[in-house]
């Protein structure tokens, strides 16, 4: 037998040089028949071992009743029950046909295709919890979670950091990322997040009337269907391996800025290899065909009513702020933003607490809260106990 040089050498003398078959047997020592059977052979030569039976062979048919049954069955669960039928062969053998039968019987694999982006038609939405949780001030950490927004024609995105998946939360981080990409695009896009998802397709009162304001459509994906708007998986994955490894922060303000500052200085100005551009470059292109941003985005800020006690603090996220004990028994309405707290009185529009700092911090006695009260919040001072433990206020 040849080797696949000299069979190709073989066919060069003959059909290039035009060689005698003579001549050939002179300069290989090749025999006739070896030249004539390379010269009838379109294929290289290559050498064939005969089959030889293999151990598993009696039990092929056992092996597929058992993926019948269940698809997904462990091999080493397989070899078990095949070696107590008598099976004596290596898992090598074993393992090479599973993995050669078992796609026969697992369900048909969902197919994708490419897909191409209209400038402004969508905005993909994602919620992003951090590895590692935030500072949060008094020596505290706490689980903070990113909305991040995403254009898929531009492949721009922006991100905002929030402590809980509660609708005002939520719909806080939409718009400070519509801000921060700097237009309205036609349809905002989410999978079945419990807050914005209403059920069947449907968005919730607070979702909806946000997206009413905006002027906006929306659109849930299916359950289980993440691949529906994997731009921005993408876009959450990088911000996974490259923003979040090896940075400290100082507290929620600063991973905020230094979240801001990495799409600005990094994500958006990038070379996208599928664009063969800088997501910024498009950004550019696509601000020109979606709508403008309203003069004030939706409020969303916390809004309820309550009746300040004798004791005259109010409660919100497990600390205590102090309002006016002048106001004590009147009713007030207290409005909780990402940042401040604001409480007014219903009757005369005083206000009971002016826009005392929001502490993420949790459980938080008065005193030793960061809150500072301002002119108009005015805590009580402290006077002897009571008989029943409680300190009463006095009215300066």
């Amino acid at each position: 037998m040849v080797s696949v040089e000299q069979w190709a050498e073989i066919r060069r003398m003959y059909f290039v040089k035009r060689l005698s078959i003579k001549e050939i047997v002179r300069r290989t020592g090749q025999g006739r028949n070896t030249i004539r059977r390379a010269l009838r052979s379109g294929k290289p030569p290559r050498y064939r071992r005969p089959p030889r039976p293999s151990k598993l062979d009696p039990f092929r048919d056992e092996v597929q009743r058992l993926l019948r049954e269940d698809a997904r069955l462990p091999g080493k669960r397989v070899r078990e029950l095949l070696e107590e039928q008598g099976y004596a062969g290596s898992k090598t053998i074993l393992d090479d046909y599973l993995r050669e039968v078992r796609p026969l019987f697992l369900p048909r694999p969902r197919t994708f295709q490419r897909t191409s982006y209209r400038p402004g038609a969508l905005c993909q939405f994602d919620l992003w919890e951090p590895s590692r949780e935030i500072p949060v001030g008094a020596g505290q950490t706490r689980r903070g979670y990113v909305v991040i927004g995403c254009l898929p024609y531009s492949r721009a995105g922006a991100g905002a950091l929030v402590f809980s998946k509660q609708a005002p939360d939520l719909l806080y981080g939409i718009g400070e990322c519509l801000a921060k990409l700097g237009a309205l695009p036609e349809t905002l896009v989410w999978d079945r997040e419990g807050a914005l998802h209403a059920g069947g397709g449907r968005p919730t009162e607070p979702f909806a009337a946000f997206c009413g304001e905006l002027q906006v459509g929306w659109r849930f994906l299916e359950a289980r269907d993440p691949q529906s708007k994997g731009v921005v998986e993408r876009l959450q994955g990088y911000a996974e391996t490259s923003f979040e490894p090896g940075r400290s922060f100082a507290n929620e303000l600063d991973h905020q800025e230094q979240l801001d500052r990495w799409f600005a200085e990094r994500a958006n100005v990038r070379f996208h290899r599928t664009l063969r551009c800088r997501p910024a470059d498009r950004l550019a292109e696509e601000l020109t065909v979606m709508r403008p941003l309203p003069e004030r985005l939706p409020d969303v800020d916390r809004r309820f009513v309550t009746r300040i006690p004798p004791d005259p603090y109010v409660r919100v996220d497990s600390n205590d702020y102090s309002l006016d004990p002048r106001l004590v028994g009147r009713r007030v309405e207290l409005r909780v933003s990402q940042r401040e707290i604001l409480a007014v009185c219903l009757e005369t529009g005083e206000l009971a607490c002016g826009m005392s700092a929001r502490s993420r911090a949790t459980v938080r006695s008065p005193r030793s809260s960061t809150h500072a009260p301002c002119a108009s919040c005015v805590a009580p001072r402290p006077s002897p106990r009571s008989s029943s433990g409680r300190s009463p206020a006095t009215t300066p």
